[in-house]
């Protein structure tokens, strides 16, 4: 391990040659939350075969009765993926990922852990990994629990590092005939297709540690953000899969309040697996993350909406339209840099929500705010948080569901924002809509 950069180069675990991967490889647990549809139709498709779905807990699936008999079989896969050679060591290594999605986006990641003993996900926090969006505490122990007696760890995590030199990953692509490929397939459910290259020759080891440890070094930091006052390095900023990796270090806390010294130091539970990626690769889009309120219409959500911007000083207002080409009509007409406008749909109802001036720099944070605010008078409302807009349509054209249509990020501004500002409101943004999300592949041993 590095210690002052916080990586370790782990060793990966992957199928067998007799594994079909397209079956082995599912998507990021978080996604299609509200789509049970999508997850039996993996299920009918791993169904006796090796597969992912069988050592993870899709979220959709955490409040149902029987979660503690799946989080036992999980654990008791795993142990057999391992006792039978399903999955093989290939050594310590580093794993350099080519993605394109169903999309036509493509992107470039690399596999590796972080200590968690440099992460810290809590607010206000000047840790060298950082969270980008609040932490939801009480979303963990569920998390934590699938994790305390797993054998593996398998990382829908994707950690951003602010590289505008392209010095980590890029000069590994450019070398990519040299190095030993991992896997080509297509992934399942219009995931896309993936490559992955193993990277453990020690001159590329090096190379990739040795500009990870420039981009922490604090002058450089200090001068890339313009910084007048020292500030603590943000090295790596948790994009995806954050309250994955909150879970993952409040289960190494519980394990190393059990560990000596000597023992925390190299235990592997300390470490967690990630993909790595340059916020500057084209291919990587922030993608907005809507909210859809269940059984709670705009005509209710109004009712609150003069509380709430009292509360703020400011003013808002609903405004109904008969059509999506008005209501595209009505945000060009009354674009305003001091207002958010942000489109909605209620059942048979469309049109936008208008505060101004916002309490919040992004809509997003505006929006979620009206929504606690409902929370915290009384109204137990059951949100959901949607990438795609089409999903945000179908789900908001229910009757007494409201569907909110926000607008994306721009990726450059996220690195000093947090670093002036600290996390986002939980769930900003999104890299990318939800079949492009990271796919289970990878593992590594944690006990």
């Amino acid at each position: 391990m590095n210690k002052d950069i916080g990586v370790l180069i782990p060793e990966i675990y992957l199928p067998s040659k007799d594994v079909d991967l397209s079956r082995w490889a599912v998507v990021a647990c978080d996604q299609y939350t509200s789509q049970p549809d999508y997850w039996e139709k993996v299920c009918s498709y791993v169904k006796g075969q090796p597969s992912t779905y069988h050592i993870t807990l899709p979220e959709i699936y955490l409040e149902s009765k029987n979660c503690d008999d799946r989080i036992k079989n999980i654990n008791s896969s795993m142990e057999t993926y391992i006792d039978n050679q399903t999955l093989v060591s290939k050594g310590n290594c580093l794993v350099l990922v080519k993605r394109k999605t169903s999309l036509g986006n493509e992107r470039t990641g690399l596999i590796l852990a972080v200590d968690l003993e440099k992460y810290d996900f809590k607010k206000g926090s000047g840790s060298l990994i950082r969270a980008t969006e609040g932490t939801v505490v009480e979303r963990l122990p569920p998390r934590v629990k699938v994790r305390q007696n797993a054998l593996l760890e398998l990382p829908h995590i994707m950690v951003l590092i602010d590289d505008p030199e392209k010095t980590v990953i890029e000069p590994l692509s450019d070398n990519i005939s040299t190095y030993e490929k991992l896997y080509d397939f297509d992934l399942m459910m219009d995931g896309g297709k993936i490559q992955g290259y193993k990277i453990s020759d020690e001159k590329s080891i090096d190379s990739v540690l040795s500009a990870i440890a420039n981009l922490a070094d604090p002058e450089t930091f200090m001068k890339k953000y313009s910084l007048q006052n020292k500030m603590d390095v943000l090295l790596f900023a948790v994009g995806d899969g954050n309250h994955s990796l909150a879970s993952a270090k409040v289960h190494w806390q519980n394990v190393k309040a059990e560990l000596n010294a000597d023992e925390m130091i190299n235990h592997p539970a300390r470490y967690a697996l990630v993909e790595l990626i340059n916020i500057h690769d084209k291919g990587l889009i922030f993608e907005p993350i809507h909210r859809v309120v269940f059984d709670f219409p705009i005509d209710l959500i109004n009712k609150y909406l003069k509380g709430y911007c009292t509360k703020n000083n400011c003013s808002g207002n609903i405004i109904f339209s008969n059509s999506d080409d008005e209501i595209a009509q009505y945000l060009m007409s009354h674009k305003k840099e001091n207002a958010h406008q942000i489109p909605f749909i209620s059942g048979v109802k469309k049109g936008v929500l208008s505060i101004e001036p916002p309490p919040f720099n992004l809509e997003v944070a505006t929006l979620q705010g009206l929504l606690d605010y409902i929370s915290n008078h009384g109204e137990n409302i059951r949100i959901d948080y949607i990438h795609g807009s089409e999903t945000v349509e179908k789900l908001g054209s229910i009757d007494n569901n409201t569907g909110f249509f926000l607008p994306p990020m721009d990726k450059s501004e996220l690195f000093k924002t947090v670093i002036l500002e600290g996390a986002l409101v939980k769930k900003t943004f999104s890299m990318g809509e939800a079949a492009e999300k990271r796919y289970y592949l990878e593992c590594r041993k944690i006990r």
